[in-house]
């Protein structure tokens, strides 16, 4: 049975910066695409980026500069450090993987950016 379980999200500042992790359990992260993925309040779900099987790395545009993603393969677990937090980064951050897709999906972390 595959988990996705996200932590690290809260309220931080404007220009503040937050890491989110997500661990996974059932699913390798090196064998597998992870993703991280956003819905804001009352919006849709919005791509953030991508880490390859190789570690290559994707982004949004809007994420490009800020966002970073990594993995720990040998524990299992992926990252997301966030810098210079905007309050139109407030949403719930989701990590999801799979072969190709989003097969699997965690519950997701709270990220508010508010002064």
């Amino acid at each position: 049975q595959v988990q996705l379980v996200e932590s690290g999200g809260n309220l931080v500042q404007p220009g503040g910066s937050l890491r989110l992790s997500c661990a996974a359990s059932g699913l390798a992260v090196s064998n597998n695409y992870m993703y991280w993925v956003r819905q804001a309040p009352g919006k849709g779900l919005e791509w953030v980026s991508v880490i390859t099987t190789g570690g290559t790395t994707y982004y949004a545009d809007s994420m490009k500069g800020r966002f970073t993603v990594s993995k720990d393969n040998a524990n299992n677990l992926l990252y997301l450090q966030m810098n210079s937090l905007k309050p139109e980064d407030t949403a719930l951050y989701y990590c999801a993987g799979g072969r190709a897709g989003m097969d699997f999906w965690g519950k997701g972390t709270l990220v508010t950016v508010s002064s």
